[in-house]
C-alpha cells in the first residue's frame, strides 16, 4: 500500500500515475493526516470491477442453490471458473 499526501496528486501527478501503473496497486492520498482519496490505474480499476462482479454472481449462484436451483458437477463449475479467469486475464492484458 502507498501513501502520499494529496498535495501531491498536484505537484507529481505523472510520478504517481506511474506508480500505480507500475505496481497495479492502488495509492491511497491523504489530507491533514486522515486518508482522503484512492487513486489507481484504470486496467486495474476494471480488472476489480470484473473480480467484484464475478464474486456477486457466484454470490447469487450460491443463493439460488440453497434455495433449490440445480447443482453443477465439479467439471462444470471448473470449467466456468476457468473461463471467468481466462475473461479477467485478458482484460488485464
Amino acid at each position: 500500500m502507498k501513501i502520499k499526501p494529496s498535495a501531491s496528486i498536484r505537484q507529481n501527478y505523472n510520478e504517481i500515475s506511474a506508480l500505480c501503473k507500475s505496481t497495479g496497486e492502488p495509492v491511497y492520498l491523504t489530507k491533514n493526516g486522515e486518508g482522503d482519496l484512492v487513486v489507481m490505474d484504470i486496467e486495474a480499476f476494471a480488472r476489480r470491477e470484473k473480480m467484484l462482479k464475478l464474486r456477486e454472481e457466484l454470490l447469487d449462484i450460491e443463493e439460488d442453490r440453497l434455495h433449490g436451483a440445480p447443482d453443477y458437477s465439479v467439471d462444470e463449475v471448473a470449467a466456468m471458473m476457468e473461463r471467468a479467469v481466462t475473461e479477467v486475464r485478458h482484460a488485464g492484458a
